[in-house]
């Protein structure tokens, strides 16, 4: 027996076909949605009809291609009337921004973490994007949701963020604070999802840049902490407890130098940001760097490889010897070649931005469950 919740998995599953047909192919008809599909003409001309009331698509000028037939109307991702925010929660700085459904940044704010506990973390979270918010309906945007990004690992299954070396946290049932202060700062009730932000900045360029032409893609954020961000096979790759990517942690010389976690010789001590800057020449660490790029890529075989954070801002050649060391190790084992490697296409924006696309990313897979 079909019930209504079945129907209405039905819809969303069949609006998310249509939605990732556009944004891969910008301008198909209705028609071609349909036979791209596989949907009746019908279905898709009413699926259509509520995503355009909805402010996801807006038409474009009518066409009838070669000059025969009926004119068909080309159909675009609306990148007008709704919109995402974003928060990178950074060991200590914030980071908000609103973005356009196609990825364009609408506004941004940054701003220093005053107070690094949970609740007043929320709290100045919440304001922010309550300016940001505020500036989105000036423009006659509606918001859709918000992601946030936190430089620890995020469990989604139960909302809690067990571990955060680098703020100090540990085991915190974040969604509830984050979702109570934002209703104290007169934030509307939207949807609110969260994860790493290593994990959000991947998204930022697989959602909303070229990432998305391989269905596989590692994110690299090298910062005062260092973790990756893994996309295979169309999702995020979060792991049982949301650890996976935690290569900041991983060992990479036994009995090294002590780390924010308490273990010795993680990778985090040879291209962290605090390492780095005790360092005569920074670039060094980029030969480390290298050492994890080439063992990511040898355990993920990944279309793509992004690097980014402050340190790969702030020390670009580090970046240039972590590629130099990738290609060599390909070479002595004879795998050419090797992964491109690239900077982030957001800059420091990339945790923030990639935070809106994990609303977009949700809302396009909706039988994705938990990684």
């Amino acid at each position: 027996m079909t019930t209504t919740g079945d129907q209405q998995l039905v819809k969303r599953i069949n609006r998310s076909v249509l939605l990732r047909l556009l944004r891969r192919q910008d301008g198909l008809s209705r028609a071609q949605l349909a036979a791209l599909s596989g949907l009746t003409k019908s279905t898709v001309s009413l699926l259509v009809q509520g995503l355009l009331q909805d402010g996801w698509l807006m038409e474009g000028d009518a066409s009838n291609g070669l000059g025969l037939g009926r004119p068909s109307t080309a159909l675009h991702i609306d990148t007008l009337r709704r919109g995402l925010i974003g928060v990178e929660v950074a060991v200590d700085t914030l980071r908000v921004v609103s973005v356009s459904l196609t990825g364009q940044v609408l506004c941004s704010l940054e701003a220093t973490l005053v107070d690094a506990s949970p609740r007043a973390t929320c709290k100045q979270v919440a304001k922010l994007v309550a300016r940001i918010h505020a500036d989105l309906a000036v423009r006659g945007v509606q918001l859709h949701g918000l992601g946030v990004g936190l430089p620890g690992a995020f469990d989604e299954a139960t909302g809690v963020l067990s571990f955060a070396p680098n703020l100090g946290w540990r085991h915190v049932d974040f969604v509830p604070l984050m979702t109570s202060a934002l209703t104290k700062a007169g934030v509307p009730t939207v949807p609110v999802h969260v994860q790493n932000e290593a994990d959000t900045a991947a998204l930022s360029e697989y959602e909303f840049t070229n990432g998305a032409t391989n269905d596989s893609l590692i994110f690299v954020t090298c910062g005062v902490g260092v973790g990756a961000g893994i996309v295979l096979n169309d999702r995020l790759f979060t792991g049982v407890q949301g650890m996976a990517g935690e290569i900041g942690h991983s060992i990479l010389q036994p009995g090294g130098a002590l780390c924010s976690c308490g273990r010795r010789g993680c990778a985090e001590t040879f291209f962290g940001e605090r390492s780095l800057a005790k360092l005569a020449d920074p670039a060094q660490g980029g030969q480390y760097l290298g050492l994890v790029l080439h063992n990511l890529w040898t355990t993920f075989n990944p279309g793509t490889i992004v690097v980014g954070g402050s340190s790969c801002v702030r020390y670009p050649a580090m970046v240039d010897v972590a590629s130099q060391t990738l290609a060599y190790y390909a070479q002595s084992a004879g795998i050419t070649p090797a992964p491109t490697v690239r900077t982030a296409s957001y800059g420091l924006l990339a945790a923030a931005v990639g935070a809106a696309a994990l609303v977009l990313h949700h809302e396009l897979r909706p039988m994705h469950g938990r990684s």
